[in-house]
């Protein structure tokens, strides 16, 4: 699962994507694209895939469209196409998470997201719910369009997605009649911003009025005029994307484990001297504690009401002074954790036994909480 984001839009990424989807399936990858742009999804239009509602399988689960070779699902196809998409949060949420989990994708070899631009709900939402291997950031090369682009990566950094690099698009035109390149958007600063923030730069799209009468028509680029040379930085940034997405370490996401019963509990990962410091290799609970071993080989043993008292959610947390709201003296003794589940690739969630489950706990904040912490291996 790759994201495909911008700091802000009108930066190509819509484009970008499809076109890196249909590079990577005419390599012989199964691809699946969710366009995850709820309020202004145009990804079918890009591919050519008909205003028809998606039928739905036996087992109730949508049958998403599919069209050079990609598989799609997009709220365009669930919607008129000039009827806005008036939704707050919540039913934004539970639209991208039926997209992902409600549809028969069949067997995938990659998926990618469509993102909004922006770091916001969309963002958040996918990066709790799903283990994503990583984000393609994707910036035109204006100092403007490269600071936003900045604060996109480090978003994803925060939340633990893994940077898989950085594009830049509409890094300048070559004349048809003379051959001239004019860098209407300066140059160099895809390039720049990766080699500041130390992740890879995968290309250099050009400027092509083609890639807009493509877009327009519903023929990808790539298909369309396969010698071009944006067609070429495509297929360059399909091949390098497509080798993405190995095991990082760490257990496998997500999981959600009941502690009385056990069920749900993750297989533990391997945990050696060099590993990440940020990854989890294991977890266990016992004598009233939970126990983390990550995978750098380091043990932590946290007990279930420190944990308890360490909650920074709303309800324990005043938001702006950060001072406890909830009162030690009422939180007992002997309370115990329920549930342990993963929160996309950067924390847990925990339920305990007064009913309170919602805290998130950074792998960060874990970390820096003392506890026991064994010897490392």
């Amino acid at each position: 699962m790759i994201a495909i984001s911008s700091g802000k839009g009108g930066v190509g990424k819509s484009t970008v994507t499809a076109n890196i989807a249909v590079a990577m399936a005419d390599v012989g990858l199964s691809v699946g694209v969710v366009d995850a742009d709820i309020y202004g999804p145009s990804i079918p239009r890009m591919l050519g895939i008909p205003a028809v509602k998606p039928s739905m399988a036996p087992d109730q689960r949508v049958i998403p469209a599919e069209a050079q070779g990609v598989k799609v699902i997009s709220m365009a196809m669930l919607t008129d196409d000039d009827a806005p998409a008036i939704l707050r949060g919540p039913m934004v949420t539970k639209y991208l998470q039926m997209f992902v989990r409600q549809v028969d994708w069949g067997d995938l070899d990659v998926l990618l997201l469509d993102l909004p631009p922006g770091t916001g709900d969309i963002q958040l939402t996918l990066a709790q719910a799903f283990p994503l291997s990583g984000a393609v950031v994707v910036s035109t090369p204006q100092d403007v369009s490269l600071k936003i682009a900045r604060r996109g990566l480090r978003m994803m950094e925060q939340v633990n997605v893994p940077i898989l690099g950085v594009i830049e698009n509409m890094s300048g035109f070559t004349c048809p009649s003379c051959g001239t390149v004019t860098h209407i958007f300066h140059q160099g600063g895809g390039e720049a911003i990766a080699r500041e923030l130390g992740v890879d730069f995968l290309g250099k799209v050009p400027l092509d009025p083609n890639v807009v009468d493509c877009g327009d028509e519903g023929r990808p680029l790539v298909r369309d005029a396969p010698d071009s040379p944006a067609a070429s930085a495509y297929r360059g940034i399909a091949a390098t994307l497509g080798g993405q997405g190995e095991d990082t370490g760490g257990i496998a996401t997500p999981f959600a484990w009941t502690l009385s019963d056990g069920t749900g509990k993750p297989v533990p990962a391997q945990a050696t001297a060099g590993g990440s410091a940020e990854r989890l290799a294991a977890l266990d609970h016992a004598e009233g504690a939970l126990i983390l071993r990550w995978c750098d080989g380091t043990e932590q043993r946290l007990a279930d009401r420190d944990l308890r008292l360490a909650c920074q959610c709303a309800q324990c947390r005043e938001e702006m002074s950060g001072a406890r709201l909830v009162d030690p003296d009422s939180v007992p003794l002997d309370i115990g954790l329920t549930r342990v589940w993963s929160v996309g690739n950067y924390a847990l969630g925990m339920a305990f036994s007064d009913g309170h489950d919602t805290g998130i706990y950074t792998f960060k904040a874990l970390r820096a909480l003392s506890g026991t912490e064994l010897e490392d291996v």
